[in-house]
């Protein structure tokens, strides 16, 4: 049985795993969630910061934990490892942003090839806070999901602290040693595809997988994403 903690992007928050934690435990894994920090705590936006959400990470993950960053869940499950004593056992990227050394998450997604949320993301009157207009949700997250998953999903979706996206994070030391796993979508309509293609070359080619759906495959193929999972952890058990 492995230990994995599911780290969730923009907006979201632990009930995004919904459907994928019962597929983990047929397969015979423990998988966790939590909240970053200033999703539905009643945190003031401009309180939470990068460090905050690294070090969120870090507490609830030990040196036998896979951690599995969603989306912008990228950027706190690789700064994480600066917090740990030991480093956990895997991070695995879930079409997600793989942090570029000084670089904030929102650079990095300014250096993607096509823009694709523009609009779509709403600041704040006071600037500290981003949120998804509902309109364009289903079509950015959810293009491929059951409606079901759409009307559970819309009124979950929270503000997003814009302050942790907007702080640079230096490359961990422990980068390089840290084993690392990266499962591209190729129906994405928030990371382009390629980019993610781009951001994958980061980990080794036996560690890259490609699931053929949206941005939201704990919704649209829960299955088939445990499955992979699955895979990685038989992988990672041959190192």
């Amino acid at each position: 049985m492995s230990d994995l903690l599911l780290i969730h992007g923009s907006c979201h928050g632990a009930w995004c795993w919904r459907d994928l934690l019962p597929e983990l435990a047929q397969r015979g894994h423990s998988a966790r969630t939590l909240d970053l920090p200033g999703h539905y705590d009643g945190r003031a936006p401009e309180t939470v910061t990068l460090e905050d959400t690294c070090r969120a990470v870090a507490e609830a993950a030990t040196s036998e934990t896979i951690i599995v960053g969603h989306s912008w869940g990228g950027f706190p499950i690789t700064g994480a490892l600066d917090f740990m004593e030991n480093g956990p056992r895997a991070l695995v990227y879930l079409c997600a942003n793989v942090p570029r050394d000084g670089l904030s998450v929102v650079a990095v997604r300014n250096a993607g090839p096509r823009q694709t949320i523009g609009a779509a993301a709403q600041r704040s009157a006071d600037g500290h806070s981003f949120s998804i207009a509902p309109d364009a949700a289903p079509d950015l997250f959810y293009q491929d999901c059951p409606q079901e998953v759409v009307d559970f999903a819309l009124p979950r979706l929270c503000p997003q602290p814009v302050r942790p996206q907007q702080t640079p994070l230096p490359q961990p030391a422990r980068w390089d040693d840290t084993p690392k796993a990266y499962i591209r979508c190729l129906q994405d309509r928030t990371i382009p595809p390629e980019y993610q293609t781009t951001m994958a070359a980061a980990v080794p080619p036996e560690l890259r997988f490609d699931m053929d759906c949206g941005h939201s495959p704990f919704f649209a193929a829960p299955a088939e994403l445990a499955a992979i999972l699955d895979r990685i952890i038989a992988a990672l058990a041959k190192q």
